[in-house]
């Protein structure tokens, strides 16, 4: 897995404290066999009953970096959410703060979610509501988010920002890159023989 240290791309602004998952993906798209489409869904209810939100307006189209309020992701955590999100093009998440099932399920799909203050997150909105061409930088390693002439720090949790740092984001991805390793320990385990 290549490792993941920096982000840029243009913003999206999404207001809103405690926009859970079930607002985020559906739930009539969780019948789904792969995830293959889900990013024609996110916020689809939203957005059919608000035709200014956010993911509706043209000035964001191509946006990469979506910029959130407090508890973003909670309730159900359904994985269904950020994979709609990374599917649609959503690399990294700036918020207050986000639900911890949410934070794992973004990580191990590449997308590193940083945690912000209050009143960061409010005038980088701001900033990217004026001007939506700005390009928000973001750094894994040392949790710098630049954007305009707005400069703060950010965190990502230790054990995640490791672990993008060092390439070790997706555990799936490392097990298959190992397999034979995996098989050969299988293989020696008596309850793994003989089914």
């Amino acid at each position: 897995m290549p490792p993941i240290i920096s982000i840029s791309g243009r913003g999206l602004p999404l207001h809103g404290d405690d926009l859970d998952t079930d607002r985020i993906m559906p739930a009539r798209y969780l019948r789904a066999v792969t995830f293959d489409g889900l990013e024609d869904h996110v916020f689809e209810d939203d957005r059919a009953a608000d035709p200014n939100h956010a993911f509706n307006d043209a000035r964001y189209a191509g946006a990469s970096v979506l910029v959130v309020n407090r508890n973003f992701g909670c309730g159900s955590s359904r994985e269904h959410a950020p994979q709609g999100l990374a599917r649609y093009g959503i690399n990294a998440i700036i918020g207050e703060s986000f639900s911890e099932i949410f934070l794992g399920n973004s990580a191990v799909l590449g997308v590193p979610c940083f945690v912000a203050d209050k009143e960061k997150v409010e005038q980088l909105q701001a900033l990217i509501e004026g001007a939506p061409e700005t390009i928000v930088e973001t750094n894994v390693q040392d949790g710098t988010v630049s954007a305009g002439s707005l400069h703060f720090k950010a965190t990502v949790p230790t054990a995640l920002r490791d672990a993008f740092v060092s390439g070790q984001w997706n555990p799936t991805a490392m097990l298959l890159d190992r397999f034979e390793e995996v098989r050969n320990v299988a293989g020696r385990l008596p309850y793994m023989s003989g089914f």
